[in-house]
């Protein structure tokens, strides 16, 4: 293996030389000899001169920033593509509290719109299904004379808004002005009133939210508090089986001059009490203006009670809403302080740092103060750790969970811990968990690879990472026999017969494995090959070898006869008895998950000799991976390629042989030239995917999916990124940024030095050094990078041969 290794390293950089990129005086160190040709590109577009990189000493030193939380902008992504929000929260809150401009659309906020219908208390950061948008606020002037929103929303200007880490305020055209600030548990609202408007009024809507709700009630209690709570679900569009229960509590720092409730349209003054009906209800307040022109309130919310609002309100009341602002502030700058950059534009900067704060907003607490939380069973816990909730796994464990993994090892044990309670408490491990629900949504066994990760760093003591290997060993083996709540691998009885998922248009359902066959085969592999490795780890040799012979079961679907672009062989979902299903054109087959064959066929990076030897071997496969970038026009033209070659809109999952960097099952695409031996063409095409992303309110190319598209940027624009998730291993690139230091919590500084780094120019790894010596190879062990001190990058701004010595090893014998 390793002599076939090294043959086709010099296939590739003879193949570097014959097009012109690497002249012959490239040695194979990666340096290049004098009076060689230049090569290079700005990222605009246009032709660069290819001055050599800069060293240490012929370069100002590059800084950090003083407060990295200034250069964050939360209006990124928020539109329909990123499907992010502007409002006030903490890092892995509880509350997200934010304003929303239309009701039963994603996030609930969208740029291009001018009206504001209230500031609600839950949102999820990046989703592309309409959901939480709970406990609805809104301050308004004059008589209360109706319950809907479209009545007694507001407009507003994007030039009246002011956004930042933990805060957002605005003020509407009425003359009110809203601030919002966030703890770990509640919501601090402080609105100001114009002078001479009349009645102070605040409306609390508790039976409508963003995402679909079932029930709800209302209560005013005393002169100052109202305490309520709702029960939603339905997430997606799915069956509607999911329901999860919020609970409130809001205390006002003035008294009421009036109150009154309404059920659906109908509004009761003097009334304290109410349940919904078939679309809303909720509570007014009204002040006396007499009393002042501001009126505040404090938020506290929970899964297992209005007891448990109460006390998460009491614990974590700040002494005043400047507090509470300042305090946000200061822990969004200490977090993103955990990976700081220094170089680049400012424009770089704004754009990491904003990506780093999105990546740090999920999972969310679940727990309350006294660490009490709702199970999957609907019962009442008590932990010993904090307990998070909103687990996006099929998305999250491509990206965001290496990210806090390696910045937060404390907390990605806890909510590894709690992935252990959801399958203690409910029967099953989770797919999608919404707050205290399992959704079902998406497809394949993301856990696995996920909880993998966490104990492959070391994250987990032997007695939870022996229970939840049961649970997972349980998840990969049977099926729910009650699929009402846990649909589990429901592809598990075809799966562990023949080798892949046989493929079942089943009615009834939008989500399933049997419907997404062809994708659902490769994800259980992978899950199967990480889970192989825990296994192994745990000493349970039987089960682990039972796993490792389905590493290699994304080649059972392989079919040679499919030919697409000159390229012979593609995966091809299959039914039960083996036949294959749908339209042969790879760009068009069914039982592929928001995808086609051309994205998921690099899904088989567990054991990349047997993927690359189905695609005839690293050479061809090397040649698929630049059509599948288009990569002779990246060369020329990095940003065309990225915006016309590739998939471009958020929601062009099909139809289409493109890498698609808006979407989840291709995001390790990038890092696969490593195993081809080229990993030059990884750093030239994250340089153009940076390209995609900008500090603007239009500057993500499709959904942040709870932090990973921005956790993917992260680790791209820092130089490091682990393709195969399970392994804990990073694969190198051209860092961005001049400087990268990461600060784990409770652990020592890392640093990545890459002097003359440019986010906009081609440049190449040439060299890399660490204490312990030189890194020939393309990629560093979690145990080894967090071992480093200083790592030192040299950039080259032409193609190099580094790291083509050998290939990083397959999963299954790391």
């Amino acid at each position: 293996m390793r002599t076939r290794r090294r043959v086709f390293a010099g296939l590739v950089l003879a193949s570097i030389t014959t097009a012109g990129l690497l002249t012959p005086g490239a040695t194979a160190s990666g340096t290049t000899a004098p009076g060689t040709r230049t090569y290079g590109a700005r990222i605009s577009g246009t032709t660069a001169s290819g001055a050599s990189t800069p060293d240490a000493a012929s370069a100002a030193p590059a800084r950090f920033a003083a407060d990295p939380a200034t250069l964050v902008d939360t209006s990124i992504g928020n539109n329909g593509d990123g499907t992010t929000f502007p409002g006030a929260t903490t890092p892995f809150g509880m509350v997200q509290l934010s304003p929303d401009t239309q009701l039963n659309k994603y996030a609930s906020y969208d740029y291009a719109q001018n009206t504001i219908l209230g500031f609600s208390h839950t949102h999820l950061s990046g989703v592309g299904c309409q959901t939480m948008g709970n406990f609805r606020f809104m301050p308004t002037t004059g008589a209360v004379t109706s319950s809907d929103p479209a009545q007694y929303a507001a407009k507003f200007s994007h030039a009246a808004e002011t956004r930042a880490p933990g805060y957002y305020g605005v003020e509407l055209d009425d003359g009110i002005r809203a601030e919002l600030a966030a703890t770990q548990r509640t919501g601090q609202h402080r609105y100001t009133y114009p002078s001479g408007s009349g009645p102070q009024n605040v409306l609390i809507e508790v039976g409508q939210s963003n995402g679909s709700t079932y029930a709800g009630d209302v209560h005013v209690v005393g002169d100052d508090t109202v305490e309520g709570w709702l029960q939603g679900g339905n997430f997606c569009g799915e069956t509607g089986k999911e329901r999860y229960r919020i609970f409130f509590s809001a205390k006002f720092d003035r008294t009421f001059a009036g109150f009154g409730t309404w059920t659906d349209g109908q509004l009761t003054a003097g009334q304290r009490d109410a349940t919904r009906g078939s679309e809303r209800t909720g509570a007014w307040l009204t002040f006396d203006p007499a009393g002042g022109d501001q009126v505040g309130a404090s938020v506290g919310l929970s899964y297992t009670s209005i007891g448990g609002a109460r006390l998460n309100r009491a614990a974590e009341q700040p002494r005043s809403f400047d507090r509470a602002r300042r305090s946000a502030h200061d822990t969004w700058r200490g977090e993103l302080n955990r990976m700081r950059v220094a170089g680049g534009t400012t424009a770089d900067q704004r754009t990491y740092y904003s990506a780093l704060y999105r990546s740090l907003l999920h999972p969310s607490i679940g727990s309350d103060v006294d660490n009490r939380y709702r199970g999957l069973d609907d019962r009442v816990h008590r932990t010993d750790s904090t307990y998070y909730q909103m687990f996006s796994l099929w998305d999250t464990y491509r990206a965001q969970n290496q990210l806090v993994a390696l910045l937060h090892p404390d907390r990605a044990a806890d909510m590894t811990k709690s992935v252990l309670r959801i399958a203690e408490d409910g029967g099953w491990v989770p797919r999608w968990a919404l707050a205290t629900s399992e959704t079902n949504v998406m497809s394949g066994d993301p856990v696995t690879p996920w909880v993998v990760d966490n104990y492959v760093r070391g994250l987990l003591d032997d007695r939870t990472a022996r229970r939840l290997f049961d649970v997972l060993w349980k998840n990969a083996t049977k099926v729910p026999a009650d699929q009402s709540l846990f649909r589990g691998r429901d592809g598990n009885p075809t799966y562990t017969k023949n080798g892949w998922v046989g493929y079942q248009d089943l009615p009834g359902y939008t989500y399933g494995d049997s419907r997404q066959a062809g994708s659902a085969t490769l994800e259980y592999s992978l899950a199967d090959c990480a889970l192989s490795t825990m296994a192994g780890g745990l000493g349970y040799r039987d089960k682990a070898a039972t796993l490792a012979r389905r590493c290699d079961n994304f080649a059972k679907l392989w079919d040679t006869g499919v030919t697409s672009h000159e390229f012979t062989g593609f995966p091809r979902s299959k039914d039960a008895d083996g036949t294959a299903v749908g339209d042969p054109d790879p760009a068009k087959s069914i039982g592929f998950h928001e995808g086609t064959p051309w994205q998921y066929q690099w899904l088989g990076q567990q054991d990349p000799d047997t993927l690359l030897g189905l695609m005839g071997g690293p050479a061809k496969a090397q040649q698929r991976l630049d059509t599948f970038f288009d990569l002779p026009l990246l060369l020329t033209d990095p940003a065309k390629a990225a915006a016309e070659s590739w998939v471009h809109g958020a929601y062009d999952y099909h139809n289409n042989f493109a890498f698609n960097p808006n979407n989840e099952p291709d995001l390790h695409a990038p890092w696969m030239y490593a195993w081809t031996g080229a990993p030059w063409k990884t750093s030239a095409v994250l340089r153009a995917a940076r390209t995609l992303f900008t500090d603007t309110p239009y500057g993500m190319p499709g959904n942040d999916d709870l932090g990973t598209v921005s956790s993917w940027l992260v680790f791209s624009m820092a130089g490091v990124f682990e393709a195969q998730p399970g392994s804990g291993r990073y694969l190198i690139s051209a860092p961005m940024f001049e400087k990268v230091e990461i600060r784990p919590a409770h652990g020592r500084p890392v640093t990545i030095e890459a002097p003359g780094a440019d986010a906009s120019k081609f440049q190449y790894v040439s060299a890399v050094d660490t204490r312990r010596g030189p890194v020939r190879q393309s990629w560093l062990s979690h145990r080894d990078l967090l071992r480093s001190g200083t790592i030192h990058v040299r950039l080259s701004d032409r193609p190099t041969a580094w790291g083509t010595g050998a290939a990083p090893p397959a999963l299954a014998r790391s």
